[in-house]
């Protein structure tokens, strides 16, 4: 479960692209690569991170509550986060997101916009139980705040694997996890493998794969327009469910501006996001 508490990613330089000769014409395709997604600066890091310092009394009454929205009087809560202690635990990571924008292009080789967008900015945090909390921060205007809290520590986890010119991003609609290094899309997770093999997929062929998966679902698509299943709705933001519906997949291509939409009010609500994790939104 995530607990959302306010509203509310290392940059690729994807691959060298090939300089070929007219005898390997197969090259440049094997070598295509997209450009870079944009990366925070190191001014936007501090304050996610700061954010995130700042919540830690939040980040322990989520973890008492066992990942659950929390229970009993306030007095209660506070005793029970104090004595978890919790601490941040990774540095301040940037999280990418599959970018609706490299579904939609049309062109072959899928390299007219990065793969990937900028998704937030995660810390770990852990309590003396050394149960992990992942701490979520987005810029809401021209602040940087918590928007959510997960259990476990994928997105720092992963995010840590980060190689030189690579870019580590998710696939949120299934929950898969890659790394894009020299115009090569690898897989991270199982879910990641069983998407694109074991060995991973040049970038032209994961464009053709994810416009098969979503091109006709995109936000402003007549799918969506048609409101199947719901469509987009700001409310529902990047996060996603497992049921693989019309909305769910419409709403993470949404992105982060869905995402920083999830801040506007202060109802909660309760969605579900793969098969770990319970999330609690604010709406």
């Amino acid at each position: 479960m995530t607990f959302a508490v306010a509203s509310g990613l290392a940059g690729l330089t994807a691959g060298t692209a090939a300089t070929a000769s007219a005898s390997t014409a197969v090259a440049p395709t094997l070598a295509a690569t997209a450009p870079a997604p944009t990366a925070p600066s190191g001014v936007d890091v501090a304050a996610a991170h700061s954010a995130a310092t700042a919540t830690l009394d939040t980040v322990g009454r989520f973890l008492a509550a066992g990942g659950q929205k929390p229970q009993g009087t306030m007095q209660q809560q506070e005793a029970a986060a104090a004595a978890l202690a919790p601490r941040l635990d990774s540095a301040t990571l940037p999280v990418y997101y599959l970018d609706a924008a490299f579904v939609a292009d049309p062109s072959r080789a899928g390299t007219a916009s990065p793969v990937a967008t900028l998704a937030f900015l995660a810390t770990d945090a852990v309590g003396t139980s050394g149960t992990h909390a992942s701490v979520w921060a987005a810029k809401v205007g021209t602040t940087w705040k918590v928007v959510n809290i997960a259990q476990g520590s994928d997105e720092t986890s992963y995010a840590a694997q980060t190689r030189p010119g690579g870019t580590v991003f998710e696939e949120p609609q299934i929950g898969a996890w890659y790394q894009l290094i020299a115009g090569k899309v690898l897989p991270l997770d199982a879910t990641a493998r069983q998407s694109v093999g074991p060995q991973g997929m040049p970038l032209a062929d994961y464009h053709k794969l994810v416009r098969s998966r979503y091109a006709d679902k995109l936000p402003g698509s007549a799918y969506d327009h048609a409101g199947i299943a719901g469509g987009f709705q700001p409310s529902n933001p990047a996060l996603g469910k497992t049921s693989g519906s019309a909305s769910d997949t419409t709403a993470i291509l949404a992105g982060t501006a869905a995402l920083a939409a999830a801040g506007a009010g202060g109802a909660w609500f309760v969605m579900y996001r793969r098969t770990r994790r319970r999330e609690v939104i604010a709406a």
